[in-house]
């Protein structure tokens, strides 16, 4: 093992099905740390535990000896209409899971680190603003669930245990999430500007996204920190990145209405704009493999 490399650690993962949490836990693994899976079923492997964060129940015992806890268990914000009842599932998801995490942590009482997922929703639609961990938090929907997502650590920040929430940008990836759905598209010449094309998109490959959770969990880094690129673009510029990548145009624009008929109130916050910046992370000297919009591309289209 070189000296640059930590210790193996025993890290447990919430979430680890999921599109980040399953890209998480295997490069843990291939450094050589021990992962475990907290699962809403029965373990089936000496790696699984159980729990149920709809009933807050779960063993503290269960979490002993594990050095950090990354918590990305919830509801995915895209993957239905916002309907009042939709809504209420993601913001239940994700405060009953994280207080059964934390309130599990310090009843514990073991130096057990909590890596928190959250997201730059935090700062609401906030036009041509940089903003950085030091800005205050926005409004609307989003903006009101990661309030109360992040102040669902409070049992374990209360305990004296390290938290940090991973406000998480775009992630940029063929296997999920926005670009899932964009890349066929942006193949065939029509992955355009949404509405304006003005705001700004701030994104990270799925490739940093791992490495700055990892990163999370071997560095003393406390509160919000901002998980995006240095390099925030506007979504026009973003597509015709793309565009540019596949030797496609990307000129066909998705108008505001049709937006908002396709994707209800979710459009929104796809239309939204929020310029954020990384500072912490580059500040505890984070390096980034992917920190151009060209060279994030050239990723995403090789991986999809």
């Amino acid at each position: 093992m070189s000296p640059s490399q930590p210790q193996p650690r025993r890290v447990a993962i919430t979430g680890a099905s999921g599109l980040i949490g399953s890209a998480l836990s295997a490069f843990l693994s291939a450094r050589g740390d021990d992962v475990l899976h907290l699962v809403r079923r029965e373990p089936r492997t000496p790696h699984e535990v159980g729990w149920d964060p709809a009933s807050r129940n779960l063993v503290p015992g269960k979490l002993s000896g594990v050095e950090a806890v990354v918590h990305l268990a919830g509801a995915g914000v895209g993957a239905h209409r916002w309907t009042s009842a939709y809504k209420q599932k993601i913001l239940d998801s994700r405060v009953n899971g994280t207080a059964t995490i934390a309130i599990a942590l310090a009843d514990l009482e073991e130096p057990i680190a909590l890596i928190s997922g959250s997201a730059i929703g935090a700062y609401g639609d906030r036009g041509d603003e940089v903003l950085t961990e030091d800005s205050e938090m926005g409004t609307g929907f989003l903006a009101d669930v990661v309030r109360a997502w992040e102040a669902a650590t409070a049992p374990a920040q209360d305990a004296g245990l390290r938290v940090a929430h991973a406000r998480t940008g775009l992630v940029l990836t063929p296997d999920g999430g926005a670009m899932k759905r964009v890349l066929p598209l942006a193949r065939f010449g029509l992955a355009g500007p949404l509405g304006s094309g003005r705001q700004y998109w701030s994104w990270i490959t799925l490739q940093d996204e791992v490495r700055a959770l990892t990163h999370l969990i071997d560095h003393d880094l406390r509160g919000p920190v901002n998980l995006v690129s240095t390099a925030p673009m506007r979504q026009a510029e973003v597509m015709k990145a793309l565009g540019a990548q596949l030797s496609r145009p990307a000129v066909l624009p998705a108008p505001a209405l049709a937006l908002k008929a396709a994707l209800g109130e979710f459009a929104g916050d796809v239309l939204a704009s929020a310029q954020v910046l990384p500072s912490v992370l580059t500040a505890s000297g984070f390096v980034f493999e992917h920190d151009t919009i060209q060279s994030a591309m050239r990723w995403l289209v090789e991986q999809g």
